[in-house]
């Protein structure tokens, strides 16, 4: 399993956009029923740093979402035009959840629609 945690802050103009530009790939991520991912987006109370987890289940996996035209169009978008600090980048290892009974496989099957990422 593979799981990164991206961590960037946008310019204060660019926070609609880059809100707009996450519900809209986060929508086209809900539709893909064939693969095994989980990608959640969170906004820190500054209100304008964003953290994206996001778990696969191999690099083919990852390419495959990487690939997604909508989520392709939001990093463009936001490195072109939203950055005020560059993204970090970093591998994390999943220990645990508080769900009972959960290993990298199952919650990576717990995949869209039936969990909800909050922007």
């Amino acid at each position: 399993m593979i799981s990164v945690q991206v961590t960037y802050t946008v310019k204060e103009e660019f926070l609609a956009q880059n809100l707009t530009n996450i519900k809209a790939f986060l929508a086209d991520l809900k539709t893909l029923t064939s693969v095994n991912f989980l990608y959640q987006v969170y906004r820190k109370e500054d209100g304008l740093t964003f953290v994206h987890l996001s778990l696969y289940e191999n690099e083919s996996m990852q390419e495959q979402i990487m690939q997604v035209p909508s989520f392709r169009h939001f990093q463009n978008e936001r490195d072109e035009h939203g950055l005020a600090t560059a993204p970090l980048i970093e591998k994390v290892e999943l220990i645990g959840s508080s769900i009972q009974n959960i290993d990298s496989s199952v919650l990576l099957k717990f995949n869209q629609p039936s969990v909800q990422s909050v922007v």
